[in-house]
């Protein structure tokens, strides 16, 4: 599974360390409804919801994306649902908070091993 990008800020804390702040509050929205699931028309509402408070907000669009990057990594499934408009998704969680961490961790490990494996092993090992 590739997402299109993925950033890793190692100044920030928690989430924010690989996902920008209305990324974190989708797949947190996400997380929220649990097995249930959202639309992207649930969580488009909440984030901008929150993000109001700051005077900003985020298009449909990019939760739509951000989402669908979020189903091809493994992190979020869905069903199909008709409603008004036709067909949508609903999207539920396959991994909760710590299965994302740990998958990113794993990704992010695997792939530094394979391009850098002796300095990736050094690294761990004179740090760990």
């Amino acid at each position: 599974m590739k997402m299109n990008r993925q950033i890793f800020d190692p100044e920030e804390t928690g989430l924010r360390k690989m996902l920008k702040d209305w990324e974190e509050l989708t797949l947190r929205c996400v997380w929220s409804f649990g097995e249930e699931g959202a639309t992207s028309g649930d969580v488009w509402k909440a984030v901008n919801e929150t993000l109001s408070e700051s005077d900003r907000s985020i298009s449909r669009a990019s939760i739509c994306f951000f989402l669908d990057d979020m189903v091809e990594l493994g992190v979020l499934g869905y069903t199909m649902e008709t409603g008004k408009g036709g067909w949508h998704r609903r999207y539920a969680p396959f991994l909760d908070e710590r299965g994302y961490i740990k998958h990113v961790i794993k990704t992010n490990l695997e792939s530094m091993l394979r391009d850098f494996p002796t300095e990736t092993r050094e690294a761990l090992k004179d740090n760990f």
